[in-house]
């Protein structure tokens, strides 16, 4: 389903929002599944839900709350979506890209994403963290990206970049604020894959093959609109469960993915605090 949205639709959901808060957001975040409890530590919250903003796509999804946050989280103003829309939802990658080109008009210009990813990198283990230092867009070289169609100038070039798409001083911050919290991080290679099913032990062996350190759904198609938009990314994904690649393992679930959510979100949520503190 191809879905082309114009400056026009943008500014109507920017509107919408204007009619609750008129903060104006340094820092834009999403937080993925299991994570939507970090959102409970913004200061002066507002919340709308993402069915009253025009455009936006609705989260379907289990531990995804489907709401739009706007508040401080250590002095700093911020956007926050509790949860995501993913492209197995049904949604096009347009739309997946809508909310961050809106966080964009609203004032962001840095993005922190997260994620619980499924660990391919045989050292990661459930609970740890990894500081996303690139990516593989699986789907994207399959033709899936959020940049199809008109180029929107007022955000960026026909052409964007993607080197450096993670910022490295960002990640040496999140890196540094983890080794003195005692938090278990790495700095990995993230891979999306288009879902919703998980993967065979045959996806595990080849996406361990071409480099890649974690799997998951989402996050790829949400950078690549922010870099566009020249937006600064910080990703960090939660280590949820590890991926043997072998005949007989146990398969993956959406479950265990919730469940090592309640280890991760402190731990995100003192590196995230420690980021924002130093910006």
């Amino acid at each position: 389903m191809e879905e082309f949205f114009t400056m026009h639709e943008f500014n109507e959901a920017v509107t919408t929002i204007r009619r609750f808060t008129d903060l104006k957001p340094r820092v834009g975040m999403i937080l993925g599944s299991g994570l939507n409890a970090l959102a409970e530590s913004i200061e002066d919250a507002v919340s709308i839900s993402f069915a009253d903003i025009p455009h936006f796509p609705v989260s379907t999804v289990e531990g995804h709350s489907g709401r739009l946050i706007l508040g401080t989280l250590e002095g700093v103003p911020l956007v926050v979506m509790q949860g995501r829309a993913h492209y197995y939802e049904g949604y096009s990658m347009g739309r997946v890209g809508l909310p961050i080109r809106v966080m964009r008009l609203l004032g962001a210009e840095l993005l922190v994403v997260t994620n619980a990813a499924g660990g391919l990198n045989m050292t990661y283990r459930t609970g740890e963290v990894m500081i996303i230092r690139d990516h593989i867009n699986l789907i994207g070289m399959a033709g899936l990206n959020p940049l199809r169609g008109p180029n929107l100038a007022e955000f960026g070039p026909r052409f964007p970049g993607m080197n450096e798409a993670y910022d490295p001083a960002l990640r040496r911050l999140a890196q540094e604020i983890a080794l003195e919290a005692a938090i278990p991080a790495h700095q990995g290679v993230y891979i999306c894959l288009a879902g919703p099913s998980f993967e065979t032990p045959a996806d595990v062996r080849f996406l361990r093959l071409i480099g890649a350190d974690a799997v998951g759904m989402s996050t790829v198609p949400e950078v690549i609109t922010a870099r566009h938009s020249g937006m600064r990314v910080l990703g960090l994904s939660g280590i949820s469960n590890t991926l043997l690649g072998e005949e007989g393992a146990p398969p993956p679930n959406h479950e265990e993915v919730l469940e090592a959510g309640r280890v991760l979100t402190p731990r995100l949520e003192t590196m995230i605090r420690g980021v924002l503190r130093r910006l």
